[in-house]
């Protein structure tokens, strides 16, 4: 089993921009509390067709103004170069060094899939504008993306992705370290060796969870959906066993090499600081 040890930790964590004042509110309650954790980062997702650009801006910029790293996720589905290159100078300007870039999912209702179909092409469009001023995050899939032909396809998808020009990658949620290490094996047979870390998503809803996990590949074990859904509405208890499972998860993933974790908060800072609390972070 390959390692990836060699690369030094990075802690991070996800939000999505709020829709309301309130909303807002929340959320920078949220970042204020994981702040004190000392991540490398916190990311802010973007909407579909980059719907919510300014909200994602605005986040960054909150959560930067306080002095801490934020990273705006830049999607590229349904865009033009120009308005790319114009979201990318605006992130210029503001001081932002840091961007995780997707191909990103067309919005309902839209035509036209724009000019740039692919994150390889992002990430080498951005290198061309911007040469080394952002630091590029990129996304895979141990799991195997959900509209891939095959592992082959995805894997070299991936590889794409990093010989674009990003300097590391983030993956999709999953439950099961072994889909994670095999996935490290793969890369490293590939060539691939920038760090990859672990996405994480704690369990607070698991109704909420099998809807996610449903439209976007991820595997619930057929042994963790069985004990969550015998549970039924039992709110506390779900959350109790969905600590002890995510926690396990991230030990295992800590303790066999993976260069970090970056945590899908659903803008709540709760199970995050409680999991990493048990881990001794």
């Amino acid at each position: 089993m390959k390692s990836q040890q060699q690369h030094p930790r990075s802690f991070s964590f996800e939000f999505f921009p709020p829709k309301t004042p309130v909303g807002e509110e929340k959320l920078r309650a949220t970042w204020q509390q994981l702040a004190q954790l000392s991540p490398r980062f916190f990311s802010v997702t973007y909407g579909a067709g980059g719907s919510t650009r300014e909200r994602t801006l605005q986040t960054v910029l909150d959560i930067q103004s306080a002095g801490h790293a934020a990273a705006p996720h830049l999607s590229c589905i349904g865009s033009t170069r120009a308005d790319v290159a114009a979201t990318l100078a605006l992130y210029q300007a503001k001081g932002v060094r840091h961007i995780v870039a997707l191909r990103g999912d067309l919005p309902s209702g839209t035509a036209s899939i724009g000019e740039l179909h692919y994150a390889n092409e992002l990430v080498e469009f951005i290198r061309e504008k911007t040469g080394d001023h952002f630091q590029i995050e990129v996304a895979c899939y141990p799991e195997i993306h959900p509209q891939a032909k095959n592992a082959h396809d995805d894997l070299a998808r991936f590889k794409a992705k990093i010989d674009a020009g990003a300097n590391s990658a983030i993956t999709q949620y999953f439950f099961n370290s072994d889909c994670y290490f095999s996935f490290i094996d793969d890369c490293a047979r590939a060539g691939i060796e920038k760090p990859i870390v672990p996405g994480i998503m704690p369990i607070a809803n698991f109704s909420q969870l099998a809807r996610f996990s449903d439209a976007c590949g991820a595997e619930i074990p057929r042994w963790l959906r069985l004990k969550m859904q015998a549970y039924g509405d039992d709110v506390e208890s779900i959350r109790s066993y969905g600590l002890d499972v995510v926690t396990a998860l991230c030990e295992r993933l800590l303790s066999q090499g993976a260069p970090g974790l970056h945590f899908y908060t659903m803008n709540q800072a709760g199970l995050t600081s409680e999991i990493w609390k048990r881990l001794g972070l």
